[in-house]
């Protein structure tokens, strides 16, 4: 039997299987609010027979966007948008959907990957930029602000609101981002962060606002929605954020009621030295599953039907996350399945679909025409 088809909980929230769709910006937002472009994109993704969708990162102010166009939950208008494209995709499909929350702190203010990605000046449509210290992410780019006691509020609360909202649009999981080199990352790393207050310094510092945004989240939503944290096991570069402060990151976050740790890697330096392979972060989840008993989910180029088996049914992983495998192809679990002889959801317009080999594919469906 398929482990990677296998139910699995995340605290109260029940998963048909342990494929997650990893959140994926699409810098297709207008002023924040989803647009027809995310009904499109989500639409494909909520019935692929994944057992959770995430959406992608999602600021929560205007300048916490990475770009001008992010996905945003700041306002009513970003509320009302989301829900349209929500009620259109829940109508059809039945998979869990969560969101995640995060703030680009210097990483903020550039332009979309596919118009370089470049910093925009306040000149050309950007904004100024906040984050820990006033250490910019390149070398080239002008110093963000350095955040007071009144920005660390402010954005504490930022993050607060946008929880609500997310109860309030009936979102079934919450994730926070603290990874790839964004504004809880940037607090983490001491690459980034070199203030000399509670904040910065030694480690448990360094973690404080994490901490501190985590269980103001937490004690704002329902316990039936879990909360997790995405992480950046390491920052790639020497003297940065590494693996053995991410396991005492996430020994802190257990007992505070985490529901889980997406292990990620690296974005918080232009010096980053990656080394990519197939699975090549899997060995950083395996590392931190090691430390806690909550579930953890493991990420970066998972591609293959049986790769993802083998992580989760040889214990390095409670869930597997696909991101660009699931944009080349939004059927992946479906392959996956009939690969491994398991059983997925679909929708019945597509239950005429299945091949003669796979018969079994979608469970029990009686299709006829006359």
């Amino acid at each position: 039997m398929s482990q990677l088809f296998t139910a699995f909980r995340l605290g109260e929230l029940e998963l048909p299987n342990r494929i997650v769709i990893a959140p994926m910006c699409q810098y297709s937002a207008e002023d924040g609010c989803a647009s027809d472009w995310h009904l499109m994109h989500l639409g494909q993704l909520a019935i692929s027979g994944a057992g959770l969708l995430i959406l992608e990162a999602t600021a929560v102010e205007p300048a916490g966007r990475i770009t001008p166009q992010d996905l945003g939950l700041w306002s009513d208008a970003n509320e009302a948008a989301l829900r349209r494209v929500l009620a259109a995709v829940r109508r059809h499909a039945p998979i869990p959907i969560g969101v995640q929350l995060s703030h680009a702190g210097r990483k903020a203010s550039s332009r979309a990957p596919w118009e370089g990605g470049s910093l925009l000046r306040p000149d050309e449509g950007g904004w100024d930029c906040v984050a820990p210290s006033a250490v910019p992410h390149g070398d080239a780019e002008p110093p963000p602000h350095a955040l007071d006691a009144a920005g660390l509020q402010r954005i504490r609360q930022a993050f607060v609101d946008a929880a609500k909202r997310a109860v309030r649009l009936g979102l079934d999981l919450i994730e926070l981002h603290a990874a790839h080199g964004y504004l809880l990352h940037q607090f983490l790393s001491p690459l980034s962060n070199r203030r000399d207050d509670a904040y910065g310094g030694s480690l448990e510092n360094r973690m404080r606002f994490v901490l501190e945004v985590f269980d103001a989240v937490r004690a704002a939503v329902p316990a039936r929605v879990p909360v997790g944290v995405r992480l950046s096991a390491t920052d790639w570069v020497d003297n940065g954020w590494d693996p053995a402060q991410s396991a005492a990151l996430c020994a802190a976050l257990e007992p505070r009621g985490c529901a889980y740790a997406h292990v990620s890697s690296g974005g918080l330096s232009p010096r980053q030295a990656i080394t990519v392979g197939p699975g090549y972060q899997v060995g950083f989840a395996e590392s931190i599953r090691r430390h806690v008993s909550m579930p953890v989910i493991a990420v970066g180029l998972i591609t293959e039907a049986e790769q993802a088996e083998a992580i989760v049914a040889d214990g390095r992983a409670d869930l597997v996350a696909l991101a660009r495998a699931m944009l080349y192809d939004p059927r992946w679990p479906w392959h996956a399945a009939a690969r491994l002889g398991a059983q997925v959801t679909a929708p019945p317009q597509y239950w005429r679909c299945q091949p003669s080999a796979h018969k079994a594919l979608f469970g029990s469906t009686r299709v006829g025409q006359r």
